[in-house]
C-alpha cells in the first residue's frame, strides 16, 4: 500500500534524489535518466489513450479501439513496474526487484504487434509522423520509447540492468510504430510517406 501525506520533502533541493532501493544519487545520473524517460513514456501513452477516447469510431472501429486502449492500459501498468525496476539498484541478495517486467510481457507485445501488422501493406518508404491524432501521438510515444531505450542501454553499460527490461523497451517501440500504422489503416487516415526524390534547390542571392 502506498500512502503519501506530503508532496514535497525538500530532499532534492541540492540536486540529489533517492532511489527506490534507498540509495542517494544525483538527479542527472544514468539511472535517473532511464527511469525518468520511462515515466515520461507512460504519460505520453496516457495522452495516446486520451486521443483514443476522443475519437468517434464507427462500426468495427469501436471494438478495434477498445482492444487497443485495453492493451495500452496494461502497458501503462507495466511501464510503472519497469520504472520501479530501473529505480532500484540491484544487489547480490536481490538481483531482481519486486516490481519488474518479464519475458512473458515481451512475448505478449510480440503477439499483439504481429496481429496488428498482419493486414498492413509492406513498407516501401519511411513514414513521417501523421495518420490522424491517434497515429501521430503513437509516433510521439515511439520516439520517447526509443529515448528511454537509449538511456537504459547507457545505464546497462555502467550498472546492472536486466536484459528483459531492454527487450521490453525495444519491442514496445516497434509496437507503437505498428499502432500508428494500424490506426491510420483502420480509421482511414493517409500515412505520410517520406519522398526520397524530393529536393529543394536553393541559389545564393545573386549567384548562378
Amino acid at each position: 500500500m502506498v500512502y503519501i501525506s506530503k508532496v514535497y520533502t525538500k530532499f532534492g533541493d541540492a540536486g540529489d534524489t533517492m532511489l527506490a532501493s534507498g540509495d542517494t544519487v544525483r538527479k542527472d545520473s544514468a539511472r535517473v535518466a532511464a527511469y525518468g524517460d520511462v515515466d515520461e513514456l507512460g504519460c505520453v501513452i496516457g495522452l495516446l489513450r486520451v486521443e483514443i477516447g476522443r475519437s468517434s469510431p464507427i462500426g468495427d472501429q469501436t471494438k478495434f479501439l477498445a482492444t487497443l486502449d485495453a492493451s495500452l492500459a496494461t502497458i501503462q501498468q507495466e511501464l510503472f513496474d519497469l520504472g520501479a525496476e530501473l529505480a532500484t539498484r540491484p544487489t547480490p541478495e536481490t538481483p531482481v526487484p519486486r516490481l519488474h517486467v518479464e519475458d512473458a510481457d515481451v512475448t505478449r507485445l510480440e503477439r499483439e504487434l504481429d496481429a496488428l501488422n498482419e493486414p498492413l501493406a509492406p513498407l516501401t518508404s519511411f513514414i513521417l509522423a501523421g495518420g490522424g491524432p491517434i497515429g501521430v501521438t503513437a509516433h510521439l510515444a515511439r520516439t520517447v520509447c526509443r529515448r528511454a531505450e537509449r538511456h537504459a542501454v547507457a545505464l546497462a553499460d555502467v550498472e546492472p540492468v536486466r536484459p528483459e527490461a531492454l527487450r521490453y523497451l525495444n519491442r514496445l517501440s516497434d509496437y507503437l510504430f505498428v499502432i500508428a500504422r494500424a490506426v491510420a489503416h483502420r480509421l482511414g487516415y493517409p500515412e505520410v510517406l517520406w519522398d526520397a526524390r524530393r529536393r529543394v534547390l536553393k541559389r545564393p542571392p545573386g549567384g548562378a
